[in-house]
């Protein structure tokens, strides 16, 4: 996490040395999870290709990472949503209905292959408003505000394709998936560019500030004069934008608008961005560590089927990995940052 990460960033002086010599201090931490977690990844990876042999091969990587791209490609709008403290547990929901969208406008309505793309990634803009709108206006818990509307968008979904996936799909999805630039398949360049753009936002513009401040705490935000309310809506738009983009990626490798697709992934998305160093408290976190969170999770994934774990095993092995993953959160919180904040203070009354 850069120093203008920080919950308290255009919120505290400037001119305040201790308090930067704070921040410095988390940026370490934050720093230091990132080493931690391309450790586990690469130790990890050597293990697996002694383990097994298909591993380590070419087509093996690259299977894990266009199947992470789907969920890196969500877990980048989940981000911002748990950056300002909440969750979005509609974004699988959201995936299937723009993914039967995109193909469904096209095979049973007639329309261009453009208009079906832009319905389904206004379907996702525009669930991810009714989110928004329902935390902030109604005052709703975003836990149950987003569990109704992932019930309803899959419900949407199914009702429109009949309950089946929809095929053949537009000749645009098929090359998007063939398509390679310097050699690496699209659709992960595609997701990297989605990924340094989000980081940009974050960590270069008022807004990302903002995102940080809301999060990490929103009465002081307010009293600096931010808009909480409009910054969560933002928010939740960008996960149901970045949910929708990710159902044209799946759409496109699987050929088919993917009606079934997707059962519970909103787990798997909320678990790579908590690996990912994503503080469940708000206002902690950056896109980089994010992205080696997913890319964990699906080597974990991997080695799981290589090994021939029984597919039951997955969800267990998963289940343990979030756990980890949040006692780290609560311990960074409660005891790292803490001991260093009383540091501070007590440095700047000696």
């Amino acid at each position: 996490m850069a120093l203008e990460n920080t919950p308290m960033s255009g919120i505290a002086p400037n001119g305040d040395s201790k308090l930067s010599t704070w921040r410095g201090r988390i940026s370490f931490i934050d720093l230091m999870q990132s080493v931690g977690l391309l450790a586990v990844i690469l130790l990890g990876s050597a293990i697996m290709s002694v383990l097994s042999p298909v591993f380590a091969t070419v087509r093996n990587i690259e299977n894990v990472l266009q199947a992470a791209t789907i969920i890196a490609v969500v877990a980048i709008g989940q981000t911002f949503v748990i950056l300002v403290a909440g969750i979005d547990l509609s974004v699988a929901s959201v995936l299937v209905l723009s993914s039967v969208l995109s193909v469904g406008l096209v095979e049973f309505q007639g329309f261009s292959p453009v208009f079906g793309v832009t319905v389904a990634l206004g379907a996702g803009l525009g669930l991810g408003l009714i989110n928004g709108l329902a935390v902030t206006k109604l005052r709703i818990p975003a836990l149950i505000a987003t569990l109704a509307t992932m019930t309803i968008g899959r419900g949407l979904a199914y009702i429109y394709s009949g309950g089946t996936n929809i095929a053949p799909v537009p000749s645009f999805f098929v090359e998007l998936q063939a398509a390679r630039i310097f050699g690496i398949p699209a659709v992960i360049v595609l997701t990297l560019a989605l990924a340094l753009i989000a980081q940009i936002v974050l960590s270069r513009t008022a807004f990302g500030r903002s995102v940080y401040a809301t999060g990490g705490n929103p009465l002081a935000a307010r009293l600096a004069g931010i808009n909480t309310e409009r910054v969560v809506i933002i928010a939740f738009m960008i996960s149901g934008l970045m949910a929708a983009i990710a159902g044209l990626l799946i759409t496109a490798r699987f050929e088919a608008g993917a009606a079934t697709a997707a059962q519970g992934m909103e787990l798997a998305v909320i678990a790579a961005v908590v690996i990912g160093g994503v503080s469940l408290f708000g206002g902690e976190g950056n896109m980089g560590s994010m992205l080696l969170g997913v890319l964990l999770l699906g080597l974990v994934q991997n080695a799981v089927n290589l090994l021939n774990v029984p597919p039951n095993w997955d969800s267990v092995v998963s289940g343990l990995v979030i756990a980890a993953a949040a006692a780290l959160d609560v311990y960074r919180r409660n005891y790292l940052e803490a001991g260093m904040r009383r540091k501070v203070i007590a440095s700047k009354s000696s």
